[in-house]
């Protein structure tokens, strides 16, 4: 079952297009990461998704509610820098959130401990939140976020800014989020999203360019990927003059001494390249065959 339905959705500044109609449709209980460069657009939409921002045009649609009706209470919304009351313990917010969002002091109070326990913050919860790490913060915002128990959380760039310890600890919680709400984050962290995601919305200068689970996406783009790294820039260059024109290559990106190729007949270019540097006596630090990860689907997708 949808929880929301967008179609069509468009937003100008200043008469410059920024979202370019795009549509899409979100699930229950599913983990969908909005993926996308800086600048894509992808505040812009989480934006329009909450009601924070008007679209220019096109509609956002929950079943609960006729075209553009409000529904607001049907959304949790974490921005990218949330900003909190530095001299409020945990609890002392969270039950302030509560009550901003229609609860009843003694709602917001129950609501808040089941709260504490979902995102790890228990033994925090009467500390102050100025004594709080970058990763507790994060969690303290989702909880705020799920106060009110929204059908959808939309969380913004949520672990951009952490350290590691705190980008794993959010990033595990969106696993257990998804059993009670419906989740949308944004992210240009690729491997974040092909980590926690069930569905991806590629993003590219204000357009949903692919959309999909990980493995149709993969199936839909599936090639050999082959990763080379020679000794330097030269020996890659040469390596290069001889085999980019052959057959089973179809496209290759190149860093300086390493380069990664996608071939259609693994076996074939295997034996071929292998070969190639032999022959050329060519310093071979790295040679390995995979699959193509989220970001290797992401570079074709805007490239094609």
């Amino acid at each position: 079952m949808s929880v929301i339905r967008v179609e069509a959705l468009k937003k100008s500044f200043k008469n410059q297009p920024v979202i370019k109609g795009v549509s899409f449709t979100l699930g229950e209980n599913r983990c969908t990461a909005l993926v996308g460069p800086n600048g894509a657009g992808k505040t812009t939409i989480l934006r329009m998704l909450s009601g924070l921002l008007k679209p220019s045009s096109g509609t956002i649609t929950f079943p609960e509610t006729s075209n553009n009706g409000d529904f607001r209470k049907f959304i949790g919304y974490l921005p990218q820098h949330p900003v909190f009351y530095e001299w409020m313990t945990g609890k002392e917010f969270l039950e302030y959130a509560g009550k901003l969002g229609g609860l009843t002091k003694e709602e917001a109070a129950v609501r808040a401990e089941e709260l504490f326990e979902t995102v790890g913050l228990g033994e925090a919860k009467k500390k102050r939140i100025s004594k709080y790490s970058g990763g507790m913060r994060q969690r303290l915002g989702i909880a705020q976020a799920m106060i009110h128990r929204p059908r959808l959380l939309l969380l913004d760039e949520p672990v951009s800014a952490l350290d590691p310890i705190g980008r794993r600890e959010v990033l595990g919680l969106l696993e257990n989020l998804k059993k009670m709400s419906a989740v949308l984050f944004s992210t240009h962290i690729l491997n974040d999203a092909e980590e926690v995601s069930d569905e991806i919305l590629f993003l590219h200068k204000g357009e949903i360019v692919e959309a999909g689970t990980m493995a149709r996406l993969r199936e839909k783009y599936r090639q050999a990927k082959i990763d080379l790294t020679l000794g330097n820039v030269k020996d890659m260059e040469l390596f290069i003059e001889q085999v980019s024109n052959k057959d089973f290559v179809q496209s290759f990106l190149v860093n300086g001494n390493a380069a990664t190729f996608f071939v259609e007949n693994v076996e074939e270019a295997k034996t071929v390249f292998l070969r190639e540097i032999l022959e050329q006596h060519l310093p071979l630090i790295k040679f390995e065959i995979s699959k193509m990860s989220l970001e290797d689907v992401f570079m074709k997708v805007v490239r094609s």
